[in-house]
């Protein structure tokens, strides 16, 4: 189950939102592109690919461990602030 902005003010979390074309703006957006490269190249079509090729590639992404993290993964920190 994704979350979505009703989730905010519970998990207490700031949203910012940035400028079109302004990718210094959204460095954890371009980092994510280019993890999801690792499944999806770029250039390549969304639409070649089902939703659930598309939901693993992100299920993926987010139980790696990640240094910035302190090698935990998106979804174990996400999971820790939710309860």
């Amino acid at each position: 189950q994704a979350a979505s902005l009703e989730d905010e003010p519970k998990l207490n979390l700031k949203i910012y939102f940035c400028h079109a074309y302004s990718a210094w703006e959204r460095g954890s957006n371009e980092n994510f592109n280019k993890l999801l490269r690792e499944f999806i190249p770029k250039g390549i079509s969304l639409h070649h690919f089902t939703d659930e090729e598309v939901i693993e590639a992100t299920k993926s992404i987010n139980l790696r461990v990640r240094e910035v993290n302190d090698y935990q993964s998106a979804e174990e920190i996400y999971q820790k602030m939710k309860n």
